[in-house]
């Protein structure tokens, strides 16, 4: 799932390149999602090319490439709608409490029901943390106390830390995380993230685990930490 503002510049990138066989200009696009700044536009493209929806073609200005689209249609640049509000779904399932976890009903193994929340791209909207699609069981002595939700990870951000492609990270769900957690982190309350945080100063650095990808810098007031990494689950 993509934020509004995301979706939004995809299908006109996409418009664009089907009418002309040229993508906009950084102004352009500015100016059809009512940005004032450019920098938006660059972390708007950085988060679509993460998440695989776009590609940057090399040695060639202005050269981007629509890999695919989202599943679900959204409304196109100009058009007015809520404001992006994550949350997690209250509830027992996924919280352990110190007496012991909330067992799954007819598993005596002691496993917790973890909700899935959708997708994050080491990248993606915890918009999707609105929607639960499904649940999963894990053993209660893996989590430690706290509530939890997952996530289905997309891309490769995060590959050096050990996080691939289609892993299923657990995480616990906290607003506070020290230098060196791997957290799922709201930027300016519209996009989300799965990074390393690091503490520069006044300012928080979000770092990726794969050279390809830049580290992003923000100042406190614009990021908001929406829970650690507690562990994975990965198939084969």
């Amino acid at each position: 799932m993509l934020t509004k503002k995301q979706s939004e510049l995809l299908r006109f990138i996409n418009e664009r390149l089907k009418e002309d066989g040229v993508p906009p200009s950084f102004d352009e696009m500015k100016e059809a999602l009512d940005l004032r700044s450019k920098s938006g536009i660059h972390r708007l493209i950085m988060a679509l090319e993460e998440r695989g929806f776009i590609r940057r073609l090399p040695n060639r200005a202005r050269a981007l490439e629509v890999l695919r689209l989202p599943e679900s249609s959204t409304p196109s640049p100009g058009a007015r709608g809520g404001r992006f509000s994550p949350s997690v779904i209250e509830g027992d399932l996924g919280r352990v409490r110190q007496t012991n976890a909330v067992p799954i009903p007819g598993d005596d193994s002691g496993s917790v029901s973890i909700p899935v929340m959708g997708r994050i791209a080491a990248g993606t909207p915890i918009s999707a943390i609105q929607t639960r699609s499904h649940t999963i069981g894990m053993p209660a002595d893996m989590l430690g106390l706290g509530d939890h939700f997952a996530l289905e990870v997309r891309g490769d951000s995060m590959i050096e830390a050990g996080i691939l492609d289609q892993d299923v990270v657990i995480i616990r769900k906290q607003d506070t995380a020290e230098t060196g957690d791997i957290v799922v982190a709201l930027i300016d309350d519209e996009e989300a993230t799965l990074k390393r945080l690091r503490k520069r100063g006044a300012s928080l650095a979000l770092e990726a685990a794969n050279p390809a990808y830049e580290t992003r810098i923000f100042g406190p007031d614009r990021i908001r930490i929406q829970g650690r990494l507690v562990t994975l689950i990965r198939k084969y």
